[in-house]
Protein backbone atom coordinates (compact mmCIF):
# COMPACT_ATOMS: atom_id res chain seq x y z
CA UNK A 1 0.00 0.00 0.00
CA UNK A 2 1.35 3.45 -0.92
CA UNK A 3 1.73 6.47 1.30
CA UNK A 4 -0.71 9.34 1.06
CA UNK A 5 0.32 12.90 0.36
CA UNK A 6 -0.10 15.29 3.28
CA UNK A 7 -0.16 19.09 3.13
CA UNK A 8 1.23 21.26 5.90
CA UNK A 9 3.09 24.48 6.59
CA UNK A 10 6.70 24.37 5.50
CA UNK A 11 9.51 24.69 8.01
CA UNK A 12 13.08 25.93 7.76
CA UNK A 13 14.39 22.40 7.21
CA UNK A 14 12.35 22.20 3.97
CA UNK A 15 14.32 24.97 2.23
CA UNK A 16 16.69 22.75 0.26
CA UNK A 17 13.95 20.39 -0.91
CA UNK A 18 11.74 23.33 -1.94
CA UNK A 19 14.64 24.95 -3.79
CA UNK A 20 15.39 21.76 -5.75
CA UNK A 21 11.73 20.94 -6.39
CA UNK A 22 11.04 24.46 -7.63
CA UNK A 23 13.85 24.12 -10.17
CA UNK A 24 12.45 20.79 -11.36
CA UNK A 25 8.81 21.91 -11.49
CA UNK A 26 9.38 25.03 -13.56
CA UNK A 27 11.47 23.39 -16.29
CA UNK A 28 8.35 22.71 -18.35
CA UNK A 29 7.29 26.36 -18.08
CA UNK A 30 10.74 27.50 -19.17
CA UNK A 31 10.60 25.13 -22.14
CA UNK A 32 7.10 26.32 -23.09
CA UNK A 33 8.33 29.91 -23.30
CA UNK A 34 11.85 29.18 -24.52
CA UNK A 35 13.08 31.19 -21.54
CA UNK A 36 15.20 29.63 -18.82
CA UNK A 37 15.52 32.94 -16.94
CA UNK A 38 12.04 32.81 -15.40
CA UNK A 39 12.02 33.78 -11.73
CA UNK A 40 11.57 30.32 -10.17
CA UNK A 41 14.64 29.06 -12.03
CA UNK A 42 16.93 31.94 -11.11
CA UNK A 43 15.79 32.49 -7.53
CA UNK A 44 18.65 32.05 -5.06
CA UNK A 45 18.62 29.53 -2.24
CA UNK A 46 18.94 32.38 0.28
CA UNK A 47 15.84 34.00 -1.19
CA UNK A 48 13.87 30.75 -0.89
CA UNK A 49 15.01 30.47 2.72
CA UNK A 50 13.91 34.06 3.39
CA UNK A 51 10.46 33.33 1.96
CA UNK A 52 10.07 30.50 4.46
CA UNK A 53 10.47 33.05 7.23
CA UNK A 54 8.44 35.90 5.74
CA UNK A 55 5.65 34.19 3.80
CA UNK A 56 3.01 31.54 4.23
CA UNK A 57 4.60 28.51 2.56
CA UNK A 58 2.70 25.26 2.26
CA UNK A 59 4.20 21.97 1.13
CA UNK A 60 2.88 18.61 0.05
CA UNK A 61 4.80 15.65 1.46
CA UNK A 62 5.00 12.06 0.40
CA UNK A 63 6.68 10.55 3.43
CA UNK A 64 9.69 12.79 4.09
CA UNK A 65 9.89 14.05 0.51
CA UNK A 66 8.52 17.49 -0.42
CA UNK A 67 6.59 16.90 -3.66
CA UNK A 68 4.69 20.19 -3.95
CA UNK A 69 4.86 23.77 -2.74
CA UNK A 70 3.11 27.13 -2.89
CA UNK A 71 3.70 30.53 -1.29
CA UNK A 72 1.41 33.33 -0.21
CA UNK A 73 1.75 36.73 1.40
CA UNK A 74 -0.68 39.55 2.13
CA UNK A 75 0.08 43.21 1.46
CA UNK A 76 -1.17 46.22 3.41
CA UNK A 77 -4.23 46.55 1.15
CA UNK A 78 -5.36 42.99 1.85
CA UNK A 79 -4.27 41.47 -1.45
CA UNK A 80 -2.91 37.98 -0.95
CA UNK A 81 -0.29 37.22 -3.58
CA UNK A 82 -0.06 33.49 -4.29
CA UNK A 83 2.84 32.14 -6.28
CA UNK A 84 5.33 29.48 -7.18
CA UNK A 85 2.77 26.70 -7.05
CA UNK A 86 4.52 23.56 -8.20
CA UNK A 87 4.01 19.81 -8.07
CA UNK A 88 6.64 17.17 -8.80
CA UNK A 89 6.21 16.07 -12.44
CA UNK A 90 5.57 12.44 -11.46
CA UNK A 91 2.57 13.51 -9.33
CA UNK A 92 0.98 16.06 -11.65
CA UNK A 93 -2.56 15.51 -12.86
CA UNK A 94 -3.89 14.06 -9.61
CA UNK A 95 -5.37 17.18 -7.98
CA UNK A 96 -2.38 17.99 -5.80
CA UNK A 97 -2.01 21.50 -7.24
CA UNK A 98 -5.64 22.24 -6.39
CA UNK A 99 -5.14 20.91 -2.86
CA UNK A 100 -2.08 23.12 -2.38
CA UNK A 101 -3.91 26.15 -3.73
CA UNK A 102 -6.83 25.52 -1.37
CA UNK A 103 -4.42 25.02 1.56
CA UNK A 104 -2.61 28.33 1.05
CA UNK A 105 -5.92 30.15 0.57
CA UNK A 106 -7.21 28.63 3.83
CA UNK A 107 -4.01 29.52 5.71
CA UNK A 108 -4.13 33.11 4.46
CA UNK A 109 -7.86 33.37 5.27
CA UNK A 110 -7.23 32.21 8.84
CA UNK A 111 -4.95 35.20 9.32
CA UNK A 112 -7.99 37.38 8.60
CA UNK A 113 -6.34 40.17 6.62
CA UNK A 114 -6.82 38.93 3.03
CA UNK A 115 -9.70 40.47 1.08
CA UNK A 116 -8.69 39.05 -2.30
CA UNK A 117 -6.34 36.46 -3.73
CA UNK A 118 -4.17 37.33 -6.74
CA UNK A 119 -1.90 35.12 -8.79
CA UNK A 120 -0.47 35.03 -12.27
CA UNK A 121 0.70 32.56 -14.85
CA UNK A 122 2.13 32.69 -18.33
CA UNK A 123 -0.36 33.24 -21.15
CA UNK A 124 0.54 29.89 -22.79
CA UNK A 125 0.15 27.89 -19.56
CA UNK A 126 -3.25 26.37 -20.34
CA UNK A 127 -3.12 23.75 -17.57
CA UNK A 128 -2.41 26.41 -14.97
CA UNK A 129 -5.16 28.66 -16.34
CA UNK A 130 -7.67 25.78 -16.17
CA UNK A 131 -6.70 25.02 -12.57
CA UNK A 132 -7.09 28.63 -11.49
CA UNK A 133 -10.40 29.09 -13.30
CA UNK A 134 -11.79 25.91 -11.71
CA UNK A 135 -10.74 27.35 -8.35
CA UNK A 136 -12.82 30.47 -9.00
CA UNK A 137 -10.17 32.87 -10.29
CA UNK A 138 -10.97 35.28 -13.11
CA UNK A 139 -8.55 37.14 -15.36
CA UNK A 140 -8.29 40.80 -14.39
CA UNK A 141 -5.44 41.86 -16.66
CA UNK A 142 -2.06 40.99 -18.00
CA UNK A 143 1.47 42.25 -17.71
CA UNK A 144 4.93 41.42 -18.88
CA UNK A 145 7.24 39.86 -16.31
CA UNK A 146 10.81 40.97 -15.76
CA UNK A 147 11.86 37.96 -17.85
CA UNK A 148 9.76 39.14 -20.83
CA UNK A 149 7.01 36.51 -20.47
CA UNK A 150 3.43 37.76 -20.89
CA UNK A 151 1.53 36.94 -17.71
CA UNK A 152 -2.21 36.67 -17.09
CA UNK A 153 -3.22 38.14 -13.71
CA UNK A 154 -6.13 36.38 -12.01
CA UNK A 155 -8.05 37.21 -8.84
CA UNK A 156 -10.88 36.07 -6.64
CA UNK A 157 -12.40 37.49 -3.51
CA UNK A 158 -11.27 35.98 -0.23
CA UNK A 159 -14.05 34.52 1.89
CA UNK A 160 -14.53 35.58 5.46
CA UNK A 161 -12.93 33.29 8.03
CA UNK A 162 -16.36 31.97 9.07
CA UNK A 163 -17.49 31.17 5.52
CA UNK A 164 -14.17 29.49 4.71
CA UNK A 165 -14.47 27.18 7.71
CA UNK A 166 -17.95 26.12 6.61
CA UNK A 167 -16.89 25.36 3.02
CA UNK A 168 -13.65 23.56 3.90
Amino acid sequence: MGMSVTISAANAEDAEQIFRLQYLCFQSEAELYGNYRIDPLVQSFDSVRAELTADCVMVARLGDEVVGMVRGSVDEKGTAAIGKLGVHPRLQGHGLGARLLHAVEAALAERGDAVRYRLFTGHKSEGNLRLYRRAGYVAVGDRTGEDGVRLIVLEKEAPTVDSFAVSA
